[in-house]
């Protein structure tokens, strides 16, 4: 029975109409328009697909994508540095959605220290 359940859940989700996903992987999604944005770490999420920062600043609370686990160590940026209660800089690419508080972190300064993410990246 839980076969004929399963093969049953795999048609009707077959069937069921395409939707776009809201996805915002990459960088088609943010401005070209270089964006700086400083602020207090609220929290972190280190993992894949990449990291998420949200960060408490002077216009209100932003999201902050940040590199994926491999890059940020590649970059020097540890879980230990980033962290809540760290003021910091980001230099980066908001969202291109008006009125979105979104932005993909290409660095990162604590401290006077610049941690750069995407160092191939022309800036």
């Amino acid at each position: 029975m839980t076969r004929t359940w399963t093969i049953a859940g795999a048609l009707i989700l077959g069937l069921a109409p395409a939707t776009p996903a809201i996805a915002h992987h990459g960088w088609a999604w943010a401005t070209a328009q270089e964006f700086e944005l400083s602020g207090t770490v609220k929290h972190v999420r280190h993992g894949n697909p990449h990291g998420i920062m949200l960060l408490t600043t002077a216009s209100g609370e932003w999201t902050v994508e940040i590199g994926q686990p491999w890059r940020n160590e590649q970059a020097g940026l540890t879980p230990q540095l980033l962290r809540p209660g760290i003021r910091l800089l980001v230099h980066g690419h908001r969202s291109a959605r008006n009125g979105e508080r979104l932005m993909k972190a290409e660095r990162i300064v604590i401290a006077g220290r610049s941690y750069n993410l995407y160092p191939d990246r022309p800036s």
